[in-house]
């Protein structure tokens, strides 16, 4: 009796449809926002600076996700464990000095259960030293827009200077998910094991406990101090629509837990995401200078949307495209411009990069003078 009682409280509190006003009640900062807009659906306090704890780790997963991106760091890569890295306290998987771990090992201990010794570890594999790596989280932090964050470690723990806020963290996190999906590989995995060089393994459970109890979340990043209280920066998906939440200063985890879904399933039940137009649909062609072929189709690099209240019909749309001249070589993926979408009352309502269709050669003499040639059989303008 007491499993099924308590099953229906997590059914009955991951359906509910709340109003606005009372999307959280324990958090002393939140926000959420969808992540292809980068639009706010609701935020309370979202701009104080409070102690973020571990989800800090989102930010020092981005570095090694650049590392890893950029080609200076492979998840096969070796990692030993150092003396400072191994002294960690707090949420740990116990490394010892000395130990071999592979990248792809210590990154899934971090994502699933917040190992402050690995991400010390990692960020000394990264950076050569731990200083330098918080050096290099404090300039992502500038180039990603967070303006009220400044990280002294990459783990955490409370110290004097550190701090975020809650819209920092969503903009940390939907950078996160937007560029390196793939950490949702490692995020949504409830329980694994970490394979140690003596042959044993250590029980990695996710500190998240909502990748298990609700369906649509597969990350991000839990955190708790006595600073900062219990906190969380979660992600979902459902209908095409990802949302990043960001919940702080809670007092309880239970309480934590509320407020994250209240927050998630409030924009879920208020919002969708309209698809205009998919990416690499062909919306323009032109001209591309001293090219193999003359023209070429250009197509959208990512898909164009709106963000709309869910009971909002589709709206008609034109497309005002902008981009300079193309000079041959051009190479599909090569951003030559952007697409503006603008809706019925004239309103930019989103602009998405726009690349050619397919790579475009430089022309020689003999593609010259073939086409020179048919110009003059056909009656046409030369080409010069």
């Amino acid at each position: 009796m007491k499993k099924l009682i308590i099953l229906f409280c997590f059914f009955f509190m991951f359906n509910l449809n709340v109003k606005a006003a009372e999307v959280v009640e324990y958090s002393e900062s939140a926000i959420l926002l969808e992540t292809s807009t980068g639009k706010v659906l609701y935020e309370k306090d979202a701009d104080t600076k409070r102690p973020p704890a571990s989800m800090t780790k989102i930010m020092s997963i981005i570095l090694i996700m650049d590392a890893i991106n950029n080609g200076n760091l492979s998840l096969d890569d070796n990692v030993i464990v150092s003396e400072n890295a191994s002294s960690m306290g707090g949420s740990q998987v116990y490394l010892n000095t000395g130990e071999t771990y592979k990248v792809g090992e210590l990154l899934k201990t971090v994502a699933i259960a917040s190992a402050n010794d690995s991400v010390v570890a990692l960020s000394e594999k990264v950076a050569g030293t731990e200083e330098k790596f918080v050096e290099m989280m404090n300039n992502k932090c500038k180039e990603l827009g967070c303006v009220n964050t400044n990280f002294v470690n990459p783990h955490g723990l409370d110290e004097d200077n550190h701090y975020s806020c809650a819209r920092d963290m969503a903009l940390m996190g939907s950078y996160l998910v937007n560029n390196y999906p793939e950490i949702l590989n490692y995020t949504s995995i409830y329980e694994d094991y970490l394979q140690r060089p003596d042959g044993s393994n250590t029980w990695l459970v996710n500190t998240n406990k909502l990748v298990r109890f609700y369906k649509d979340v597969d990350g991000l990043k839990t955190g708790f101090t006595e600073g900062a209280g219990y906190c969380l920066t979660s992600t979902a998906k459902k209908n095409g629509m990802r949302l990043v939440g960001v919940v702080m200063g809670v007092d309880t985890p239970d309480n934590r837990t509320s407020d994250t879904v209240k927050m998630l399933n409030y924009g879920f039940n208020t919002y969708k995401l309209s698809v205009i137009y998919e990416k690499n649909k062909v919306i323009d062609e032109v001209r591309v200078e001293k090219g193999k072929d003359e023209s070429v189709e250009i197509i959208l690099m990512n898909d164009a949307t709106e963000l709309l209240n869910i009971n909002d019909a589709k709206k008609d749309y034109t497309v005002n495209i902008k981009v300079d001249k193309i000079k041959a070589p051009v190479k599909k993926g090569d951003k030559i411009g952007v697409a503006e979408i603008i809706d019925n009352d004239g309103n930019i309502v989103t602009t998405v990069g726009i690349t050619v269709k397919k790579d475009i050669k430089k022309a020689n003499l003999w593609d010259y003078f073939k086409r020179n040639l048919d110009n003059v059989l056909s009656g046409k303008k030369i080409y010069k």
